[in-house]
Order: structure tokens, then C-alpha cells, then sequence
């Protein structure tokens, strides 16, 4: 896996602690985040808003990884399923990966776990298209 340039700004906004790698052959992306008390509801639980996000954005970065920078991904589909919760000043760490490549459409899953222990607290999958930038 290679390391990635620091956090950009929409990484920094969800957490992200600047340890991110992507495996473009494997099709892999793993980021780490800190659970922010401002994400949190009631009890110290991160909001299902930010989990979604750290799962996507592994996703993201995994599909990502195999493209060219002329295209852009637009998400077509998102499923989260939510086991256990993700609670304030913990780190957890977002594994995604493509499940299916294709040409145009591209099939990815996620995983989102506790640093400590592995306890996985959600998984996702999602369909996204790779869209080519206008020049």
C-alpha cells in the first residue's frame, strides 16, 4: 500500500488523522479517523451521517485508486449496515475496496472497525459511476 498526500480539506472536516494508504493494484484504500465529540448525538455516539461518510470515502479512494484523473465518481447507490456504535475520542479505521470493476460502473464495499480490537461497527456497499471530467 502507498501513503497518501495529507488529508484534504473534506478528510480533515471528517476526522481524518492523516495515516490513509491506497493499494491501486489490490483496489484497496484504508483511512483512519477520531471520533469528535461534535459528530456525536446523545451518549456519545457518532451520528450514522459520519459513519456513512468514512465509509464512502474509503470507497471512494479505492476506486479511486485504479482511475486516471479525468474522471470524477458520482454514487449511484448506498447501503449502510450500522452493528455497533461509534463512540467519541475512539479511532476507527475505514477499509474499502472494489468488489466488481467495470468500465464505466464500479461495485465497491467498505468496512468501518474499531483501532482497538477490530469490533466492526458498520459495513457498506455502494454503486458508483466513473465520470469523465469535462475539459
Amino acid at each position: 500500500m502507498s501513503e497518501l498526500a495529507p488529508p484534504d480539506e473534506l478528510s480533515q472536516a471528517l476526522g481524518a488523522t492523516g495515516e490513509r494508504s491506497v493499494d491501486a493494484e489490490a483496489g484497496t484504500a484504508r483511512i483512519h479517523y477520531i471520533v469528535k465529540p461534535e459528530f456525536c448525538h446523545s451518549g456519545g455516539i457518532a451520528q450514522g451521517g459520519f459513519v456513512t461518510g468514512w465509509l464512502d470515502s474509503a470507497m471512494a479512494f479505492a476506486a479511486m485508486s485504479r482511475a486516471d484523473r479525468s474522471i470524477w465518481l458520482a454514487t449511484l447507490e448506498l447501503k449502510v449496515s450500522f452493528f455497533g456504535p461509534a463512540r467519541a475520542q475512539t479511532e476507527v479505521v475505514s477499509d474499502g475496496w472494489i468488489a466488481k470493476p467495470g468500465r464505466s460502473i464500479v461495485f465497491l464495499e467498505s468496512r468501518l472497525t474499531e483501532l482497538d480490537g477490530g469490533k466492526v461497527l458498520a459495513t457498506s456497499s455502494s454503486t458508483a459511476k466513473l465520470v469523465a471530467l469535462k475539459r
